[in-house]
């Protein structure tokens, strides 16, 4: 009886198995083994035309040419109904139509870890300060999502950066955004500089976006100095590609955010977002996008607070960010400034006047705002800083009257507390780049000024 049903259960398993064995062939059947490989039909300007089933936007693929040995990464940027959009990341010199275009079926991701802490590397993450290769330890996907709006700490501490005119004046909270306006010499390296050595931070990541070469080591060796230990720089030159300008901003960001999640304070600051934005531009009127506001196509403005809405306070650490924004004038009328100033937390205005004046930080206080001050500083230290502004206003209104002699004094006791007043206010507001203040000090300085 025992070895009748032995072999029933043997014959029942041995079923199973020829059914199991048959609907994997079956399924076999519709599973393409074939390598899928493409082929560029256009090459025009920084763009690619390109034959490439079941391609994905966001895709990483490579050019190859077996013919030569060369090779080079592009990504899908756009579809088409005979094909795929391409945009290289890299130079194109040596593409020929021998090239054929492999998918990676991958989306491009950023190494991080610690081991970037002091190193200089481009937005793929290869180092190019000479040191060697980098350590890392976790990949992140390089395009990240914004925090969940409702797991967001508030903002509710202030974030000392060791600048008076910004500690006392335009006080800046711990996950604040800001933004840095002027126009070219008017100090914002200089300001970078002193924000990115003073500032009470973890973490600091630079991005330099479309610099002049000569200019990104002169900020790493005299801006820097000690500060270089706990600063990661990304760097892409004026020379680079479109995409790789544009992949800068999106890298920072991204090594922000792993540093944020580890429960750090990160100060981000972005040089510049301008020049993002025209890396962005390049890549969309190529694309075949329409033009619209100085040129910029609609991408642009869907793009910039995608970006802009990574940094800010996490669930456990913060990114404070700075993004500097190049303007004429007062930057009326440009498309950046507009939309850049509508979606960040504050804004910081350099005045070319003031910095003619050699008055540096060359910030115009009454001009410039933190829309975070309110809820991390003191009620004295506010009451402290709006006095100072009213002083600085009343002094400003009766300039022209003092320089033509037609001032009366008497005729306004506040004024005349200004006038007499002027110059301490003004030593309070200059600083020089290797000129500490902590924040108490900074408050201490302006109660006494404004008593």
């Amino acid at each position: 009886m025992t070895m009748q049903r032995s072999d029933h259960d043997q014959a029942a398993g041995e079923a199973d198995l020829r059914a199991a064995l048959a609907s994997v062939r079956s399924a076999a059947k519709d599973v393409d083994t074939r390598a899928v490989r493409g082929r560029i039909t256009r090459a025009i300007g920084t763009l690619l035309h390109a034959v490439l089933p079941g391609a994905r936007v966001g895709e990483l693929c490579l050019l190859q040419d077996h013919a030569s040995g060369w090779a080079l990464e592009a990504e899908v940027i756009g579809l088409l109904p005979d094909g795929v959009l391409l945009t290289p990341i890299g130079d194109m010199v040596g593409l020929s139509h021998r090239a054929e275009v492999v998918p990676t079926g991958r989306m491009q991701e950023v190494s991080v870890g610690p081991g970037l802490l002091g190193r200089v590397i481009d937005s793929f993450g290869r180092p190019l300060d000479g040191k060697g290769p980098i350590k890392t330890v976790h990949a992140c996907p390089l395009r990240g999502r914004a925090p969940n709006p409702m797991k967001r700490r508030s903002i509710e501490q202030p974030f000392p950066l060791g600048v008076r005119v910004l500690d006392g004046l335009l006080t800046c909270g711990e996950g604040q955004r800001i933004g840095i306006y002027g126009d070219a010499g008017c100090g914002k390296s200089t300001l970078m500089s002193q924000i990115v050595k003073g500032a009470a931070a973890d973490v600091t990541v630079v991005a330099l976006i479309g610099e002049r070469g000569r200019e990104v080591r002169e900020f790493i060796e005299r801006h820097l100095g000690d500060a270089i230990a706990r600063t990661i720089v990304v760097v892409e030159t004026s020379d680079r590609s479109a995409m790789e300008r544009a992949q800068c901003a999106h890298m920072a960001t991204a090594l922000a955010e792993y540093f944020r999640d580890q429960g750090l304070q990160v100060v981000l600051m972005m040089d510049s977002l301008t020049r993002f934005s025209r890396a962005m531009r390049e890549i969309g009127l190529a694309a075949g996008e329409p033009p619209t506001r100085r040129g910029f196509p609609p991408s642009v403005f869907a793009l910039l607070p995608g970006l802009l809405e990574r940094a800010g306070m996490g669930e456990r650490g913060s990114i404070t960010a700075f993004y500097t924004v190049l303007v004429e004038g007062d930057g009326t009328g440009d498309p950046i400034a507009e939309e850049s100033r509508g979606i960040l937390d504050g804004h910081i205005i350099l005045s070319r006047a003031l910095a003619s004046r050699e008055h540096f930080p060359a910030i115009d206080v009454l001009s410039s705002r933190s829309r975070v001050m309110d809820a991390v500083a003191s009620a004295p230290h506010r009451k402290a800083a709006s006095v100072f502004r009213d002083l600085l206003s009343r002094y400003n209104e009766a300039e022209f009257l003092i320089k033509v002699g037609e001032y009366k004094p008497g005729s306004d006791p506040l004024t005349d507390r200004a006038i007499e007043s002027i110059e301490e206010l003004r030593a309070f507001l200059r600083q020089g780049q290797d000129e500490p203040s902590s924040f108490e000090e900074t408050v201490s300085w302006m109660s006494r000024l404004t008593a």
